[in-house]
């Protein structure tokens, strides 16, 4: 039997670390951040709050979710938090290594 493949740095199972983003996508307005941070670049929180027009508590809790499932990366500049899309996960979700998971008989 094959053996699932691991995500890098990661103890859990690829399907675990799948499920974690594929969950964060699952969402109307997280779905809207990302495609704000698509469009705009690396974005500070304090503006991001009116791009998505989201009081910054409920955008926070949003925000986390991406974080936790690594689809953004943060970066703190002063009292500011910065974020922007993480491409390479990201890329991961649209790439042969998930296929690998669903059609293990094929070559990857």
């Amino acid at each position: 039997m094959k053996e699932l493949p691991m995500l890098q740095s990661s103890p859990l199972p690829a399907f675990d670390q799948y499920e974690l983003k594929f969950k964060a996508l699952a969402d109307r307005k997280r779905l809207q951040i990302l495609h704000e941070l698509w469009e705009r670049g690396k974005t500070c929180v304090c503006d991001l709050t009116e791009i998505v027009d989201m009081p910054q508590s409920k955008l926070s809790y949003h925000l986390k979710i991406l974080l936790d499932a690594n689809l953004l990366v943060k970066e703190t500049i002063g009292t500011w938090s910065y974020y922007q899309i993480n491409q390479k996960e990201v890329s991961h979700l649209l790439s042969e290594e998930l296929c690998c998971i669903f059609r293990p008989n094929d070559q990857c």
